[in-house]
């Protein structure tokens, strides 16, 4: 369970218009977010994604997979797999409080 996103304050499309500040920033707190995954929450593998044809701003998503995933599942397909936790309301406000007290 988890689909999150990492995204600078100012608007930019892409990458190559991160200042080195914004880029250091941005790995470390990418970095730090797949440990607490990894972790906290028994992810196996944290995946980091950037894909900018949808909208034209810079995110980072990083998804966590969870053992038992079917190889069929993994990359770019691992929120498509139909067995995989999702959680209510409740259960994601949980992990994402977990997550950020393992943030801080």
């Amino acid at each position: 369970m988890g689909h999150f996103l990492i995204e600078p304050k100012r608007h930019i499309e892409g990458l190559g218009e991160l200042i080195d500040a914004e880029a250091e920033e941005i790995g470390r707190m990418t970095a730090r977010l797949s440990r607490a995954l990894k972790e906290g929450e028994g992810a196996e593998h944290v995946y980091s994604f950037v894909l900018g044809h949808h909208v034209p701003h810079l995110h980072i998503h990083v998804i966590p997979r969870y053992p038992g995933a079917p190889r069929e599942y993994w990359g770019m397909r691992v929120n498509e797999w139909p067995d995989a936790s999702r959680g209510g309301k409740e259960a994601i406000e949980a992990l994402c409080e977990r997550v950020r007290k393992k943030l801080t």
